[in-house]
Parts: C-alpha cells; structure tokens; sequence
C-alpha cells in the first residue's frame, strides 16, 4: 500500500495547476464567442423594436413597472428612456470591442455592467442564458483574453498573433461552469417524462408547447420513437456531463500509467460529448425559440480544446485553402 501523500505536497500541486500558463487562443475564441453573444442577445430585441416595451414603464410604451431599475440605473439618476438607450448603446459598443479585443479587461467589465443592468430591470424576461453570459463575461474580465487575436495585440506587437502566455485557470473555470450546468440541469429533469422507466416522452411534450415551438410540431406524433430517442439521450448526456472532467484530465496526464487512463485516451470520448452537445443545440435552434441559450452554451465549448490543438487545427485550414488546385 503507498503512503499518503502530504498535504504540502497537495497544495503544491494544486496551486501549480492554477498557476499554470498557455498561449491566450482558447480564451481568445472564448472572448469573442461570449461577446457575438451578447450583440445577438441584445441587439435582437432593439432590431425588433422591443427595448421600451420590455424595459419601460407604461407611460414610456412599455409594460412594467420597474421603479429606478437596477443599482446602475440609480447611479444615473433613474430608468428613463434617455438612461435606458444609453446603456442600450454603450453595452452593444462594449460587446463590438470585445469581439474586435480592445480595452483588455475595462471592455469586458463594461459589457458585464451593462448586460446585469439591462437583464435586471424586468425578471418577467429573464432566462437562464443571461446568467450563463454573465458568468462568462465575468470570466473574461478576469482572464487575459486579448492577449492574441485582438485590436490590442495588434497595436502592441503590430501582429494580430501573439505567443505571449497568459494564465489558464480562467479557462478551466470555464470548462467547470459549463459541466455544472449541463449536469445540474441534468438532475432537475425528475419527472417520469424524462428519467428511465416513465416513457421518455419530455421532448415531444415540450416541442407541442406554443410558448417553445418555432412552428407547428404535431408531424413529431409520426416518429415518436426518435424523440424518445433523443429524450434519453439528451438526459444521460447532461447527468454523466462531470465525466468530462475526467476524460480532460486523463488527457492531461495522459504520459500517466493507468488501463482506464489509456483507454479514455484511445478513444474519442470528448469529441463524442462534444458532437453531442451540438447536435443538441443545433436541435434547439432549429425546432424551439429559447433566446441566444444555444449560442451562450456553445461558446464554453471553445475552451475545451487546448490552445495548441487551436493553433494546430488553424494551420491544417491555412493549408488546405493554400493547398493548389489542378485544372482538368
């Protein structure tokens, strides 16, 4: 029997993989996903004229009554219509830098302030994707996301490209909060629709529903067993999400001994979770109208693949569109 290991030791370990620093790719990607994002989110509701209506009391054309509004909103002396367009205006401002990657971290915390100010005046409107988003962009407040592929490498470096490593704890974290969700959501699905034994009918009941159909949905009674299918799949999916972690981790010790670290390293699993996953949201974008749910989720996704693997996967596409083609 080995001996324990000492807690010096533990710590040791565990603040050098927090220390630990990669290239900024991942992050990079992650930064400019969350903030097409926030443009899509919020940009969506001013294309279909809905700012005041959601956001405004009835004397200003709108339909609740949401007194001074958030604490930012209290700052500027009040919800008004001039206050409210304003921060309308600088969030989406705050989001296009942060797609281009200029003003580093005061971009971010910008967008940050003005999305949990525009998402908070009216609960009514509020879906889980803003706390997904809001998460994230805290996160990206926190990590060093322009350090590559940003307005601000280019005008320190004049390259679009920097190899300049940055901490990766914010990517981790990143990873650890999309499992959480998945699983989390995962285990409050406990209604004999989704678990086994109770007939998998969720899918197909929640597709018949007005409120999350895109369009009439009654031609699904034809192939019933495929969303049944997708029932389960999509439950056992969401609560074995935490496996993930796993399957991460024995890639990264992958020079470790171990029959079950060899095997998960020998098989595709996390390109497996990630098909899954989005063929799953693309399921969701297609057949139902949650809001930007889908695009919110699917931007974590960027930060399973090491920074490496980006720069790797970047160069086979310069090649093969550089690759020449022959004439016949």
């Amino acid at each position: 029997m080995s001996a324990p290991v000492p807690r010096r030791n533990l710590w040791v370990r565990w603040a050098a993989f927090f220390d630990e620093r990669q290239a900024g790719t991942s992050l990079a990607l992650f930064r400019a996903a969350c903030s097409l994002s926030l443009l899509y989110s919020i940009g969506s509701i001013v294309l279909h004229g809905m700012v005041p209506v959601i956001w405004l009391g009835p004397s200003d054309g709108g339909y609740t009554y949401p007194g001074e509004g958030p604490w930012l909103f209290h700052w500027l002396g009040g919800l008004t219509p001039t206050t409210l367009w304003g921060v309308v205006a600088a969030t989406l401002l705050a989001g296009l830098l942060l797609v281009l990657g200029g003003g580093g971290r005061l971009t971010a915390l910008a967008a940050l302030l003005g999305y949990q100010a525009l998402t908070g005046i009216n609960t009514e409107t509020v879906g889980a994707y803003d706390w997904l988003l809001t998460n994230a962009l805290w996160l990206i407040v926190l990590a060093r996301s322009t350090a590559t592929l940003s307005l601000d490498c280019r005008l320190h470096s004049g390259h679009w490209h920097s190899d300049e490593k940055v901490p990766a704890w914010p990517r981790y974290l990143a990873i650890y909060q999309i499992v959480l969700v998945y699983w989390s959501t995962g285990m409050h699905k406990l209604s004999r629709s989704w678990v086994p034994g109770g007939g998998f009918s969720a899918l197909y009941y929640i597709l018949q529903e007005p409120t999350w159909q895109r369009w009439d949905m009654t031609w699904l009674a034809r192939c019933y067993p495929l969303t049944q299918f997708a029932t389960a799949i999509t439950w056992i999916w969401e609560i074995s999400a935490p496996l993930l972690l796993l399957v991460l981790w024995y890639r990264r010790t992958r020079q470790r001994p171990g029959r079950l670290r060899g095997l998960c390293n020998r098989l595709p699993l996390r390109g497996l979770w990630v098909a899954a996953g989005l063929a799953m949201h693309l399921g969701i974008m297609l057949f139902m109208d949650v809001g930007p749910f889908s695009l919110v989720a699917v931007s974590y996704y960027v930060c399973l693949f090491h920074p490496d693997e980006w720069r790797r996967y970047a160069t086979r596409v310069t090649r093969l569109l550089r690759r020449p083609t022959s004439l016949s």
